[in-house]
């Protein structure tokens, strides 16, 4: 498979992100209410970007220099006045992005390591 840009890995991560805590919340509540903000909660830049923290130690080598190109990439205007945290979000959606197409073994990794945190309890 062609390697794709880091903004479409970005792209695909955002979506693949968003269903593995759709998957995670639909497990803790059927309140609608309680749906939407637990998937809030973990679905936006502020959240992703502690995610990407949280895993920075267990990041290969071949994986730390695709974060460190993905926060690298050009920030949207809207985006500029946080970009201290939309920099490493998109790092970290790029990573998921790229393990879902490339190492589904290594992305199922780190959604246990997720699961098993306090973020998401």
């Amino acid at each position: 498979m062609e390697e794709l840009s880091l903004r479409n890995y970005a792209h695909l991560g955002d979506a693949v992100w968003e269903i593995f805590v759709r998957e995670y919340v639909i497990l803790k509540t059927s309140s609608s209410k309680m749906l939407h903000k637990m998937t809030t909660d973990r679905v936006n830049a502020g959240f992703q970007a502690d995610m990407l923290n949280f895993i920075s130690d267990d990041l290969t080598e071949e994986e730390h220099e695709l974060a460190r190109r993905a926060r690298n990439l050009p920030i949207p205007v809207g985006r500029r006045s946080i970009q201290n945290i939309y920099r490493p979000s998109t790092a970290f959606e790029v990573l998921i992005g790229y393990w879902y197409l490339e190492d589904k073994e290594r992305l199922e990794v780190f959604y246990k390591k997720f699961r098993s945190t306090e973020f998401f309890s």
